[in-house]
């Protein structure tokens, strides 16, 4: 659990709240999304504000929505975007109804209460603070509710690019992706994120004879589809640094304790890499191009061999990453002419952008802002792992940077399970630091 920062705004904290449990009542589970039930949620509270907005339908029911507190021209605009989708649930696995948004403890459970309602909850209380309080702005200020962030980004932010790219061009743009470390109750670091991985899934397919089950062959393609798929799963790309991963291991390294401050200023060590790959999942993932088999397909019966066998890859690259040599590399490990490496067509397809810089206005007002609404913690630039939405915009120029409500490890692997939650006092402190990043950059200074 997070105290509230001193200049903490509790009218501000109970707005987001408010705001927060109304989103997560409402199913946008994706499959089908049906994000248009969120959008007029949120069109309703700017309608009463008087804020003029729009929805937008890129499919019947998948509906993003846009809005702008004009400024005076002065500067490019800032935009707070955020996705109103949600992956669906388990709900056996539950121990709360995940759409009825319940409090107990100190958290707020419900699916999308961290990913991704909480960014446009506290998105809307920002925007609808800087309108009541008339705010004089030097950049317009956006506010986008996007649909089909959750693996089907053409019905939110392909389509927004492509058919409305003038409602919601601008210089910077805030959206998830960060990550702000809680741990022994206090937020460790501020992780802005500046570039993101990028979603390359791969297909192997092994190809023998059929036949069948009794007789067994040596070119059975499941047991060649095997061994390819074990060698994959053992294998590790070489590590490579780029400016963001650099400068955050030199950075956390001056906040760690000393035995794995070693390990991050040590990182060339094989030693360290494997150490990191054994108790350290995600920045084992920061330091290099993931391959992880997820999906095997073979066989249709017990007795029968099957001709063919196929197994899927998800690749999450460097934005750097050369795919077509790194194909290469993985048919030379497989070593086997009965199993063909190839790109899958379908699924996600982010387009490769350069990394937002750590040297500009924005950088430099988040961490302004941390230091007054988390000065325990320091700002640390951050490459995603996963995906996001800003991959689309930083393709179009657009400076991008992930930020997020702080969590501890338990709330960061409830992201996408079961009884995710978003804790209130996080959410409100959240809401002060994504206010002051805005009036720094945005506002006028008067």
């Amino acid at each position: 659990m997070l105290p509230l920062s001193a200049g903490a705004q509790p009218a501000r904290s109970e707005e987001t709240l408010r705001i927060l449990t109304g989103l997560v009542q409402i199913d946008t589970s994706n499959p089908p999304g049906d994000e248009i039930k969120a959008a007029r949620y949120i069109k309703e509270i700017l309608d009463r504000e008087g804020i003029a907005s729009e929805i937008v339908e890129s499919a019947p029911g998948r509906a993003s929505l846009i809005a702008r507190l004009k400024g005076s021209g002065a500067r490019k605009p800032l935009m707070l975007m955020g996705h109103i989708d949600v992956v669906g649930v388990e709900r056996s696995k539950w121990t709360v109804d995940p759409f009825a948004a319940t409090v107990k403890d100190g958290y707020l459970y419900g699916r999308g209460s961290s990913d991704d309602k909480a960014m446009d909850a506290a998105n809307l209380a920002v925007f609808l603070e800087l309108h009541r309080n008339k705010t004089p702005l030097d950049r317009d200020v956006i506010l986008l509710a996007e649909a089909g962030e959750e693996g089907t980004s053409q019905y939110g932010i392909d389509y927004l690019v492509a058919r409305h790219w003038d409602k919601i061009a601008s210089e910077y743009a805030l959206n998830e992706g960060g990550i702000f470390h809680v741990a022994g109750g206090k937020v460790q670091y501020a992780g802005v994120e500046t570039t993101e991985k990028v979603p390359r899934g791969l297909r192997l397919v092994a190809h023998g004879t059929s036949g069948h089950g009794s007789m067994p062959r040596l070119d059975n393609a499941v047991t060649h589809l095997g061994a390819a798929v074990g060698k994959v799963g053992a294998w590790q790309a070489p590590m490579r640094l780029n400016e963001t991963t650099r400068e955050f291991f030199a950075r956390l390294a001056t906040i760690s304790p000393p035995e794995e401050a070693s390990l991050y200023t040590h990182l060339e060590d094989p030693a360290v890499q494997a150490k990191l790959r054994a108790t350290s999942i995600l920045y084992n993932s920061m330091l290099r191009t993931s391959v992880v088999p997820t999906i095997i397909k073979g066989g249709f019966r017990e007795n029968v061999i099957p001709a063919e066998a196929e197994a899927t890859l998800d690749v999450r690259a460097l934005p750097d990453e050369d795919v077509d040599r790194l194909l290469a590399t993985l048919s030379g490990l497989i070593d086997d002419p009965a199993v063909q490496v190839s790109r899958l067509t379908e699924g996600q397809q982010r387009p490769l952008a350069p990394p937002s810089s750590i040297h500009n206005e924005m950088f430099a007002a988040l961490q302004r802002a941390q230091k007054r609404v988390f000065p325990e913690a320091i700002t640390l630039p951050l490459m995603q792992t996963g995906a996001t939405d800003g991959a689309q915009l930083r393709a179009k120029g657009v400076q991008v940077y992930g930020i997020g409500v702080p969590m501890d490890d338990e709330d960061l692997h409830r992201i996408h399970g079961n009884d995710e939650r978003v804790s209130v006092e996080a959410l409100g402190r959240f809401t002060d630091y994504l206010y002051a990043v805005v009036t720094d950059v945005a506002g006028t200074g008067k």
